[in-house]
């Protein structure tokens, strides 16, 4: 990944006003191909599954670095990070693991009518398996800001904001649905290079809803 900054890649507005210096082709090209790294490197590494949550919480607090400070963390930091995040990651795999099971044989035996309900426990349950989907995307931002450590704390700051403003799950649970989408039917081959992606709309969806309005500002 490029520790160089990103110069002129910034948010449209910025705080004192001035109007923001549209982003040089290179720097574009430059962040595309470091986010796609990001994405290939966070799939090896969660390849043993157990390793999946450290993975995870070490490439969302490298995105959170980047977007907050424009450059990437180095090399010792976010091997250091990964080892330090190796244990509650594992068991933070294990949960979400085992939610996304029940989840989906639910669905299952609903759909090939092995357990009663019929249409309506279907939408239901799907509606949870959305539900959950946000929920996750959103600790998996939270965890990114605590640079990778605390699930625990990030579930919980994650569940507060989703009651504050579930605004906030919905929106991350659509694009983790369009996510899927893309990987399921589209671009299948592409998903490791997709990861880094995802990451980065988590993380700007976050954002682009907490910034406050013109009128809040005032």
């Amino acid at each position: 990944m490029s520790g160089v900054a990103r110069s002129g890649n910034r948010w449209p507005e910025e705080p004192d006003g001035s109007v923001a210096r549209r982003p040089d082709w290179r720097d574009t090209l430059r962040n595309a191909s470091d986010l796609a790294l990001v994405g290939i490197l966070t799939t090896v590494a969660a390849l043993p599954v157990l390793t999946a949550g450290a993975a995870v919480a070490t490439a969302s607090a490298a995105v959170h670095h980047w977007s907050a400070n424009e450059t990437w963390p180095g090399v010792r930091p976010v091997l250091r990070g990964f080892r330090h995040a190796l244990l509650p990651g594992v068991v933070a795999t294990l949960v979400a693991g085992g939610t996304a099971a029940l989840l989906t044989l639910n669905l299952l035996a609903l759909g090939n009518g092995v357990v009663p309900g019929g249409p309506v426990l279907i939408a239901v349950t799907a509606l949870l398996a959305l539900s959950a989907a946000g929920l996750a995307g959103l600790t998996v931002v939270q965890i990114g800001r605590q640079d990778g450590q605390g699930w625990r704390q990030a579930v919980r700051r994650a569940w507060q904001v989703a009651l504050g403003r579930p605004v906030v799950p919905l929106a991350l649970a659509g694009v983790l649905a369009l996510v899927a989408v893309l990987c399921g039917l589209v671009l299948p081959l592409l998903t490791p290079i997709l990861a880094g992606y995802t990451l980065l709309a988590l993380h700007a969806t976050v954002r682009r809803i907490e910034r406050p309005t013109p009128s809040t500002m005032d």
